[in-house]
């Protein structure tokens, strides 16, 4: 019906998409207000961006909180009540804030604030919320924002790269006397993992596993509030570790992908997929793993857990809640977590508490699978006396798999976690992966950078006017070209470099050019 800012461009299949995706696709009963979210491939290759510190942005947040460039996330707020003026004896609309952030407190958060006034006000409402949206400071990695809308300030803080994992978000800040008192949102977009996690809380590590080798899962939910809280749920608990996988928090059989996904023809894509449409139990029956979950409820005592069930259980049409997958898990079960759980439950923790031991455990987890292969690939990087100013650097060594595998023996994960079991297997299992594709690139991109910017030092430091004594003019003007073309990639690249460096060197081309003939001098000038 409308889009607001106008100016702002969709093509039609994305508008299409949108429109299917804002609406639960299976019969829900359910008067009233929910919230949900989903995630879109975009169509129509790259569009400009407002943002252009979008660089600067990425290299400071979190991985796992990076402006997405090649998909949509969508924030919905949906209301559904009786109402006889209307041809179906129902109100039944949408409200869904569009963004590239994965911010989904914060998002949310903002819907609860404006789709009630919205759909009473209608757009003028609209008009007004934009404008004051327009005056929010961009998200900073690292700082507090206060965001004023609609007579309320939200507060909350960007989190960034250097955090450390697992620290709790800074208490309240600053407050500055605020007045009306802020809304603070304790987190931008970590979920309640306790809640999204009842009734799988003793497969937690099963679910960590499959994430981790991004193996195709379905979630089958009743509400797209559940499918897209529990696909959002399972893509954040390898945090630190970014998921590289394609993940679809709530999926329509509307869906441009829906053939790609229910073909038969090929295996299934690594992508978690969320569903409420019971007619995905047929065409999806073939993926590997399939969870099946009800509504969630929070109650006083451990929710009903589901059972693991072979897939061929599954052709019925009331589909019991389960983990349906033949899968083996590679590490023993850890018992310590579940008694932790249960103690909580018992002792009426709040559910924040019970959500931080999860996620404690989770990081812990992580942490112990990722330290022996952060620890191997730091050991590639050449030496630094290895760096001489007039050679280029020496290369990153190669990544070999068996030569990781030795060094697990001193350096496994069985320092830091007391789990038993086969690591070697899920580590040859995760080799195969795009999780590790991806963490290998991110790695090797930052480790080929820190060496561009070793060799600048180590030519800041050089004397260059010994070097130049006996060099032919053809080899000093090569020198200039070089060191130019480094100066350009180490700013365009935002490298990890001083400035004082990089001026040095831009000093350094002066000098050399100055030493050489008149004519030379002009051409490099202009060159």
């Amino acid at each position: 019906q409308l889009v607001y800012p106008y100016d702002f461009r969709l093509t039609e299949k994305e508008k299409t998409s949108i429109c299917y995706l804002s609406f639960p696709d299976s019969y829900s009963g359910g008067l009233g207000d929910t919230q949900f979210s989903f995630r879109l491939r975009q169509s129509g290759g790259q569009r400009t961006t407002h943002y252009e510190d979008d660089g600067e942005y990425n290299r400071e947040a979190p991985l796992t909180l990076q402006r997405e460039s090649a998909h949509y996330f969508g924030y919905v707020y949906f209301r559904q009540v009786k109402d006889s003026s209307m041809k179906r004896g129902y109100f039944q609309k949408s409200l869904v804030l569009v963004s590239r952030l994965p911010y989904v407190n914060l998002f949310q958060s903002l819907l609860q604030l404006i789709a009630p006034e919205y759909f009473d006000k209608l757009e003028p409402c609209l008009e007004a919320v934009c404008n004051e949206i327009d005056q929010w400071p961009p998200p900073v990695p690292g700082q507090t924002l206060n965001l004023p809308v609609m007579g309320v300030v939200i507060q909350v803080r960007i989190p960034s790269r250097v955090d450390k994992p697992g620290s709790s978000p800074v208490k309240q800040f600053n407050q500055e006397n605020l007045l009306p008192a802020p809304l603070v949102l304790p987190s931008i977009h970590e979920l309640d993992l306790f809640r999204c996690f009842q009734p799988v809380l003793i497969h937690v590590q099963m679910l960590w596993e499959l994430m981790l080798l991004g193996e195709p899962i379905v979630v089958m939910a009743p509400s797209p509030t559940v499918s897209s809280e529990m696909v959002l749920a399972l893509t954040s608990c390898l945090a630190p570790l970014r998921y590289c996988c394609d993940y679809r928090p709530y999926f329509t059989i509307h869906d441009s992908e829906f053939k790609e996904y229910t073909t038969r023809t090929q295996a299934p894509p690594n992508i978690v997929v969320g569903v409420t449409n019971p007619f995905f139990i047929k065409t999806l029956q073939h993926w590997p793993h399939i969870l099946r979950v009800g509504e969630l409820r929070m109650s006083g005592d451990l929710p009903k857990q589901v059972k693991v069930k072979k897939l061929a259980k599954l052709k019925t049409l009331d589909t019991k809640p389960g983990i349906y997958t033949s899968y083996k898990t590679f590490l023993h079960k850890d018992k310590t977590l579940i008694k932790r759980l249960l103690k909580g439950i018992q002792r009426k923790r709040p559910s924040e508490v019970q959500s931080a031991l999860l996620r404690r455990h989770l990081l812990e987890l992580t942490q112990s699978f990722i330290i022996p292969l952060e620890h191997y690939i730091a050991s590639l990087m050449p030496l630094q006396r290895a760096i001489t100013p007039w050679k280029n650097p020496p290369q990153i060594r190669p990544f070999r798999q068996e030569d990781f595998m030795k060094t697990l023996e001193h350096a496994g994960p069985q320092l830091t976690c007391v789990l038993k079991g086969d690591w070697l297997g899920l580590y040859r299992r995760f080799f195969k992966s795009p999780n590790f594709d991806g963490w290998y690139r991110q790695r090797h991109k930052e480790m080929t950078q820190k060496l561009e910017a070793l060799h600048l030092e180590a030519i800041c430091e050089a004397n260059i006017v010994a070097w130049m004594k006996d060099k032919s003019e053809v080899e000093i003007v090569d020198l200039v070209l070089k060191l130019r073309e480094k100066l350009v990639r180490a700013r365009c690249q935002h490298l990890p470099v001083k400035e004082e460096t990089l001026q040095r060197v831009g000093l350094y081309i002066e000098t050399i050019i100055g030493s050489l003939p008149e004519d030379l001098q002009t051409v490099l000038h202009h060159h």
